[in-house]
């Protein structure tokens, strides 16, 4: 029988995946990435596979799970599987330098961004973006980790100094021009399926660290959960309005993310700069149920994911 397989490295970002799949009766699979061995010369089942591997599974001390991942995906599509998120989008995932390519060429306006590949590079970088204040973010991330706001280009080398900015897994930095945000806030329009299922604003005020899901290995501070009921760090934009938002479907459907959002900051003249894409998408059910929009996005996720499954499935019925 034919089953949904989802791939990860995280179990908690799976719970509530887990009892969308059970409510709609859904056949599911976990392949859990941390810790994985696979026979190039074997063939896969058959079935949907979602792909989730997120560009933060270092910080849960799995560090070559995208690595891993993208030879799943790569044998999974050399037998024709059903992929959902492919190798294009785990390659944006972990690229943010290569996101910002991809969005030029849909028109997406983002923050002017030098790269660099060295860290004694990173003063030459800024006087080329030649912006201030700026952020230096690391071109792998997740979860705004190591991504950091500077004042001048003399308090980035005090602290390159000072080995404190961190390290770049591929040895790539990104000088950003930063884009204050209007109120205070970013919005991150989710997509299900290559439609659009809500837009959630976030509070910014404590940090760039901005998970959304009810369990995240940032600490409160960062990602309320349920327990928190009270905060206003996710509101769901119930009157949300985006002329953009047919070019971010565009973008998605040609890089092969049906499950994913971009966030974007909106500066003081409305303009929108999108500066990061997410292709392992989460969600806050607090907001969620306070929301007067009733999708839940686990739950349109797994619904998806049940179609794509009816789809093939009637498919290879047709051919017998």
């Amino acid at each position: 029988m034919k089953k949904i397989y989802v791939i990860h490295e995280n179990d908690n970002w799976v719970l509530p995946l887990r009892v969308a799949f059970e409510k709609l009766n859904l056949p599911f699979e976990e392949w859990f990435i941390g810790d994985l061995t696979l026979d190039l010369s074997s063939i896969p089942p058959d079935g949907v596979f979602y792909n989730r591997m997120s560009a933060s599974a270092h910080t849960r001390e799995h560090r070559y799970a995208p690595e891993m991942t993208a030879n799943v995906l790569a044998w999974l599509e050399r037998h024709g599987r059903q992929v959902i998120n492919g190798r294009r989008a785990l390659q944006l995932e972990l690229r943010k330098s290569e996101q910002y390519v991809s969005l030029q060429q849909f028109a997406i306006p983002h923050p002017k961004t030098i790269v660099s590949n060295h860290v004694k590079s990173l003063p030459k970088a800024v006087d080329q973006l030649n912006k201030f204040p700026f952020i230096l973010k690391p071109n792998r991330g997740g979860k705004g980790e190591g991504v950091q706001l500077f004042n001048s280009k003399e308090s980035l080398i005090q602290s390159i100094e000072n080995n404190q900015i961190g390290e770049s897994l591929d040895g790539i930095w990104l000088v950003q021009e930063y884009v204050k945000p209007a109120d205070g806030r970013i919005v991150r329009a989710e997509f299900v399926g290559g439609e659009f299922l809500y837009a959630v604003s976030i509070d910014t005020q404590n940090g760039f660290q901005l998970c959304p899901a009810d369990s995240c290995n940032i600490g409160d501070a960062f990602c309320p959960a349920d327990k928190t009921e009270s905060t206003n760090k996710f509101i769901i934009q119930d009157d949300y309005e985006n002329t953009d938002l047919q070019k971010y479907a565009e973008f998605l459907r040609a890089n092969d993310i049906a499950v994913g959002a971009l966030e974007y900051v909106e500066d003081v003249n409305g303009d929108k700069w999108v500066y990061d894409v997410n292709t392992n998408t989460n969600y806050n059910s607090g907001a969620e149920r306070k929301s007067k929009n009733t999708n839940e996005g686990m739950f349109e996720i797994a619904k998806f994911l049940g179609s794509e499954l009816n789809r093939i499935t009637k498919q290879d019925l047709k051919r017998a």
